[in-house]
């Protein structure tokens, strides 16, 4: 008998607890009041508000592109933020809640938002966002269609703040750009190799990449194909460098923006890297790190992208 009632108030409590995780969703879902709009993105499909007013923005590109059309974010994630953003930044008004790759949840949900943007290095956290409000991801991960996916980001933030037109315009400024550093690149002819530097060790990108979009959408030559297209690259070595002899090296610094180490050039461009033709004819570029590696998915980060390329042309 002892047993059958321990049973039945488990059974009740478990009753209970599905109820409220019932009610609880139907809650969420009558909290997002007015005019909505569906977002399809790759980690689901989402619902979110027309012109929401507490936007949390977790991706540096996002908040780009939502500084662009004059919407403050209420939570930002502050660490290693870009110098570029630094009105955000120093904004007191807006909440650090971390930084891209990890963010306290409990601060997210404290500003109440009605829609949360995040990046790629948050997607393990979708579902845990999810609970606190609309989440949609921003981030451009199929860098084989860079342009395609950048376009989307700025397409689904017009649809939803009903800015389509400034978004077109700002794309269509970026489409200019391109096809006349395409231009130059053509009738310059030479073959780029992209290397992100991490304390003294290289790793390769080329086409497809993250960095791809020097060869793919700017049309630079590869000086190596076949390349990992993983986010890490292709580890390799000064002797590899040497032996490809790209015309021009492209290098993304990444110790300068995460562990604030200044930059040896006698380290990086030792006696082999000096054999290459882009040693040789000074054609070795040193890319904003900020740029290409802690965003570059948004309009300001983009045009800069752009802009340093042609720049070697």
């Amino acid at each position: 008998m002892k047993k059958n009632i321990i049973l039945l108030t488990l059974l009740m409590a478990i009753a209970v607890a599905f109820s409220s995780c019932g009610d609880g969703q139907k809650k969420k879902t009558q909290e997002i009041e007015g005019e909505t709009v569906t977002i399809e993105h790759h980690l689901g499909s989402t619902v979110v508000p027309k012109n929401p007013k507490r936007v949390v923005a977790l991706d540096f590109s996002a908040i780009e592109n939502l500084d662009y059309i004059g919407v403050k974010p209420v939570a930002v994630p502050k660490t290693n933020m870009p110098s570029y953003l630094a009105k955000i930044q120093n904004d007191t008004s807006i909440e650090n809640v971390g930084t891209v790759m990890e963010v306290d949840l409990e601060k997210i949900n404290a500003v109440k938002p009605d829609l949360i943007i995040i990046g790629h290095r948050l997607a393990d956290m979708y579902d845990q966002l999810s609970a606190i409000a609309p989440v949609i991801s921003a981030s451009v991960i199929d860098y084989g269609d860079f342009l395609g996916a950048f376009k989307k980001n700025l397409d689904d933030l017009g649809n939803i703040f009903d800015k389509k037109e400034e978004y077109d315009r700002a794309y269509e400024k970026i489409e200019d750009k391109i096809s006349k550093v395409k231009t130059k690149v053509e009738a310059d002819g030479g073959k780029g190799l992209i290397l992100l530097h991490n304390r003294g060790r290289f790793s390769a990108y080329g086409s497809g990449s993250r960095f791809g979009v020097i060869h793919d959408v700017l049309g630079v030559e590869e000086a190596e194909k076949n390349l990992d297209t993983h986010r890490h690259g292709s580890p390799v070595s000064s002797e590899y460098v040497q032996k490809v002899n790209p015309d021009i090296i492209f290098i993304v610094d990444r110790s300068l923006v995460v562990n604030k180490e200044v930059l040896d050039k006698e380290s990086v461009e030792n006696l082999l890297i000096k054999q290459t033709n882009a040693s040789k004819h000074g054609r070795i570029v040193y890319l904003n790190p900020e740029m290409w590696y802690l965003a570059g998915g948004g309009i300001t980060s983009m045009n800069a992208m752009i802009d340093e390329v042609d720049q070697v042309f």
